[in-house]
């Protein structure tokens, strides 16, 4: 590998109670530490997260509350987690975005400042996205193995992409699970989730429960805080936004 380790890389992996990087806790934490001579070190640990596990999250990693009760908090570990990452730069698969920030968030509130100003972080993740682009390029030679021709021309750019799909529908439609009607496409296309208004201040949960995803009570029922959606309407969010609290609003007083 031409690239030199002058010091350790310690890459970690999080399974979570959620996505809030702010407010979700660990439920177990892996690192690997790369050495510079190449030789890896592996520990994991199952983490009492101190709050209930969701059902949708336990769908995903398979850990429950029944898993963790007995296992330490993070607060326990985490003196001998930031002594072990000492000396180490830090790196993950989309890492920046996620594992990092909520792991800073869990030393705070263990009473520890993590000072990532002393380390460096490393993505994999952010490496794949930039070394194979998922552009309309990359797809039309991947599906169709050809280059795309005058790319970025409106025609030949929708044309591809109408090539594009049909031979993805051709590639997975025998695969096991795969959507094979509109609707289920629709929701396979936006990761499961119907959408709710475009710049996506609501969504819905695992429930199918339509839920803030903005200000403090991201992740709560929209319809047990119509005060914050009656915020959102004296605000400048786009149109649909404002629709979709309104309607919030009104089903409330209509339920009174």
């Amino acid at each position: 590998m031409k690239l030199q380790l002058t010091r350790p890389i310690a890459f970690f992996d999080l399974e979570t109670t959620g996505t809030d990087t702010e407010k979700d806790r660990i439920v177990e934490i892996a690192v690997s530490i790369l050495y510079p001579d190449m030789q890896v070190k592996t520990v994991s640990r199952r983490v009492n997260p101190t709050i209930p596990i969701p059902e949708g999250a336990s769908a995903v990693h398979g850990i429950t509350d029944a898993d963790v009760v007995n296992e330490p908090t993070f607060k326990q570990l985490s003196k001998g987690l930031l002594e072990m990452l000492s000396g180490c730069d830090i790196a993950g698969f989309n890492s920046n975005s996620y594992d990092v920030p909520l792991l800073y968030n869990e030393f705070a509130r263990a009473g520890i400042e993590w000072d990532y100003t002393q380390f460096l972080m490393i993505d994999a993740c952010t490496l794949f996205k930039r070394k194979e682009p998922r552009d309309l390029k990359a797809a039309v030679k991947f599906y169709l193995g050809k280059d795309l021709e005058d790319a970025h021309s409106a025609k030949a750019d929708i044309e591809a992409t109408v090539d594009v799909f049909i031979a993805q529908m051709i590639k997975y439609e025998n695969e096991e699970g795969f959507p094979d009607t509109l609707e289920s496409l629709a929701l396979y296309t936006n990761y499961d989730k119907k959408v709710a208004d475009l710049s996506g201040k609501f969504t819905y949960n695992e429930e199918g429960v339509l839920v803030l995803n903005i200000g403090e009570h991201r992740g709560k029922p929209a319809i047990d805080h119509t005060g914050f959606c009656a915020w959102i309407l004296g605000k400048g969010f786009p149109a649909d936004t404002k629709k979709i609290a309104l309607s919030v609003i009104t089903e409330s007083k209509n339920k009174d």
